[in-house]
C-alpha cells in the first residue's frame, strides 16, 4: 500500500473536506476520493461517514487513525536516515515537552549540535505519552520532560534541575499573588501533588496551562503570577518587568532524559547525555530579546 495513501486519509480526517485535503496535497479531489475508495477496500471497511455539508470518521476510521499516523511518520524518519546514511551522517531525533523546550532544550540544541561534527539532528515537540510511544516504537532516540517514562524497555536518567520561581507583574506578597491573576502551569505529577501541599488553602487559579511560555506572554500582557524556571525570567527580572514575589521559596524540578537501553545509536545517545548533563539551563535566545 503506497504511503501516499495514507497521507490522503490523515488530511481529510483532518480536515472534514475532500476538496481542501485536495487542495493542501496539491492533487484533484477525484484522486483523493480514489485513494480513500482504495483504502476502504483494503480494510474492507467504510472509514468515513459522508454527508452533504460534512464528513466524519467512522469508528473503524478513528481505530485507523494512529496507525497510519505510525506508519507514515516511521516510513519518513525511514528515508530521511537512508538518505542520512548515503552521506555518511548519523541522524538522532530529539524530543522534549514544550515546558522543557522554553526552559532547557532549546539551548541544548545549540550546544549539542556545535559538538557533534558528523551527525544530524531532528527535533520534535511531544507530550509526555507521545514521547514514550515513539520510543518504544523507535522512531525516537531522545526523550526528555519533567516526568520519568517507566518501561522495561527505557533507560531513564535525571540530567539536571531545573529551579522554578514564582513570580509577578508587580511587587506583591505570595498570598496576594495567589488570589490575583495566578496562572498554575503543569510542571509534572510530581509538582501538582507538592503545589496542592505548599498551597492549599489558594483559590482556584485565573488561568491553567500546561506551558510555560503561554503563561509567560500572558501575564507580560495582562498581568499576573506564575511559577517559572529562572532560565525563562531572568532577563525579565533584571528589566523590571518581573519581580520575584514576597516570601517565596525556589522549587527544583528534575529534567529527565528517556532512550531504548537497545538503541542502535546508544553510543551516540550517551554520548548527547553527558554533554546535557554538564549543560546549565540558559535562557533561551528568542526570550532574551523580548525582554530587551
Amino acid at each position: 500500500m503506497d504511503v501516499k495513501v495514507f497521507r490522503t486519509f490523515l488530511e481529510v480526517a483532518k480536515e472534514k473536506h475532500f476538496g481542501r485535503a485536495a487542495e493542501n496535497l496539491y492533487i484533484t479531489q477525484a484522486a483523493v476520493s480514489a485513494r480513500i475508495k482504495q483504502l476502504e477496500s483494503f480494510f474492507d471497511a467504510q472509514l468515513f461517514i459522508r454527508d452533504r455539508n460534512a464528513i466524519k470518521l467512522t469508528s473503524s476510521g478513528e481505530r485507523l487513525t494512529s496507525y497510519a499516523e505510525n506508519m507514515v511518520r516511521t516510513l519518513e524518519q525511514a528515508k530521511a536516515e537512508l538518505l542520512l546514511t548515503k552521506a555518511h551522517a548519523i541522524q538522532l531525533t530529539v524530543a522534549g515537552t514544550p515546558n522543557v523546550w522554553d526552559a532547557y532544550l532549546q539551548h541544548c540544541l545549540s550546544v549539542v549540535t556545535e559538538a557533534f561534527s558528523g551527525y544530524a539532528f531532528r527535533a520534535e515537540t511531544l507530550s509526555r505519552e507521545q514521547m514514550h510511544r515513539a520510543l518504544i516504537e523507535r522512531t525516537l532516540d531522545i526523550g526528555v520532560g519533567v516526568d520519568p517514562l517507566k518501561s522495561e524497555e527505557l533507560a531513564c536518567k535525571k540530567v539536571v534541575d531545573l529551579e522554578l520561581v514564582f513570580v509577578s507583574t508587580r511587587h506583591q506578597t505570595q498570598q496576594l499573588a495567589l488570589e490575583n491573576s495566578y496562572i498554575y502551569v503543569d510542571w509534572g505529577t510530581r509538582f501538582a501533588s507538592e503545589h496542592a501541599l505548599r498551597h492549599s488553602k489558594m483559590p482556584p487559579p485565573f488561568l491553567r496551562t500546561s506551558t510555560g511560555r503561554i503563561a509567560l506572554d500572558f501575564i507580560l500582557e495582562k498581568g499576573g503570577a506564575c511559577y517559572l524556571p529562572v532560565s525563562m525570567v531572568e532577563p525579565f527580572l533584571e528589566s523590571q518587568q518581573l519581580h520575584l514575589v514576597e516570601c517565596s521559596e525556589p522549587w527544583l524540578r528534575p529534567v529527565y532524559l528517556s532512550y531504548r537501553k537497545d538503541s542502535a545509536a546508544l553510543q551516540q545517545i550517551r554520548q548527547v547525555e553527558s554533554l546535557l548533563g554538564i549543560t546549565e539551563p540558559s535562557t533561551p535566545y528568542s526570550l532574551q530579546q523580548a525582554a530587551e
